[in-house]
């Protein structure tokens, strides 16, 4: 199957979580600097989900650059880096709205794991697809970055009950281990 459909359709909805994410900075009905306080954890949340999710969209459409084809297998891997996706609006607005408390920052790192091993399911089965010999396969490589990454999103969750501003800097460090998009699907691809 062509991937055309597939990145269209992964684009718009990623373009609604976005939005919906963004409807939840509430409008103050003060006019005054001081109004604005109440939102900065929500702000706060809202930037790092942002990034978040724009690194999954800059990454994804690195990855398909990649792909010549798609198969059914890979649109359910899609759909299932989609499902973690968009439950990003839903821990975001929690964590913002509870200021950092433990539990929703705990829920927040357990999305970002699962979205993590979703979009590392769909590598995986992007390459089972293409062969273990394809571009995709020698682009990806061995993955360190990805793993590296999950293995922070489990440290971070149980630490989030003892100090739920660590695991928050935590969540933003893989969040600036990623901000420099994939560079090894671009080197292979133009070699």
């Amino acid at each position: 199957m062509v991937k055309g459909r597939l990145e269209a359709f992964s684009d718009g909805v990623i373009a609604i979580i976005i939005t919906i994410m963004v409807l939840e900075l509430k409008i103050p009905h003060e006019s005054d600097l001081a109004a604005l306080r109440s939102l900065i954890p929500t702000f706060l949340s809202y930037v790092l989900s942002f990034v978040h999710v724009g690194i999954y969209w800059n990454n994804h459409h690195h990855l398909f650059q990649a792909a010549r084809q798609v198969n059914g297998s890979t649109l359910w891997a899609n759909l299932y880096l989609l499902f973690w996706l968009s439950l990003f609006p839903f821990v975001t607005a929690w964590m913002g709205e509870n200021n950092f408390a433990a539990l929703p920052v705990a829920l927040y790192g357990v999305v970002l794991l699962l979205a993590a091993i979703a979009y590392f399911t769909l590598t995986r089965t992007l390459i089972f697809h293409h062969g273990q010999g394809s571009t995709l396969a020698n682009a990806l490589g061995r993955d360190l970055k990805g793993k590296l990454s999950v293995l922070i999103y489990a440290v971070a969750i149980p630490l989030a009950f003892a100090t739920s501003w660590l695991a928050c800097a935590l969540y933003v460090l893989v969040a600036v281990l990623w901000l420099i998009p994939d560079r090894r699907i671009e080197k292979t691809l133009n070699s």
